[in-house]
């Protein structure tokens, strides 16, 4: 039988509306392969914020908390992040911004790494929704930084490098390369 475009089709196919379609093409992957995941998950390594440190060493503002590289025995110092915010005397509400902003970073982070997992594990992943969670974190831990820049003096005394946000800039590359095509479909049709 042949259809109005012209394409022959069997007598079954037409009678059942299921004739065979070719899938789009897509030239990005379904799911996250291996690298992909890698990149995602070493993210939660990087640390938020870099802060030169005076007289010690720097200190690094991790998800996971502070560490003091240098400090005053010379080792190494950390202080997790539960501990801070349970060390508090203060609300939460009453913290600053971009210390409120923390646990968003890092509950961004973990969502997109399980997004990553879950299409490398069990290959059922929306890319866009990882990428988009990435965005997301470098986001939350740009304003983390920021908040620890005003606090530290960036602009006036110290000069504007005095916090380096490095979580941010190495999220946001790992979003453009990995997850970047993915991206632009959502923003242009």
């Amino acid at each position: 039988m042949e259809s109005p475009d012209g394409a022959t089709r069997s007598a079954s196919d037409s009678m059942s509306g299921t004739a065979s379609r070719p899938e789009p093409e897509s030239s990005s992957p379904q799911t996250s392969g291996l690298v992909e995941w890698l990149l995602v998950a070493a993210l939660l390594a990087v640390p938020m914020a870099v802060v030169p440190g005076g007289d010690g060493g720097p200190t690094l503002v991790s998800l996971w908390g502070f560490v003091t590289l240098g400090g005053d025995g010379g080792g190494i110092g950390g202080y997790p992040v539960w501990a801070y915010f349970l060390d508090q005397p203060r609300p939460f509400a009453t913290l600053p911004p971009s210390i409120r902003a923390w646990p968003l970073a890092l509950g961004f982070h973990l969502l997109a790494a399980g997004s990553a997992t879950s299409g490398v594990a069990l290959g059922r992943e929306d890319r866009r929704v990882t990428g988009g969670l990435l965005v997301l974190a470098a986001a939350a831990t740009l304003w983390v930084a920021a908040g620890l820049g005003v606090r530290f003096g960036v602009g006036t005394t110290a000069g504007w490098f005095s916090v380096l946000p490095a979580s941010a800039v190495a999220t946001l590359l790992v979003a453009g390369w990995a997850y970047g095509g993915d991206l632009r479909g959502i923003v242009v049709r």
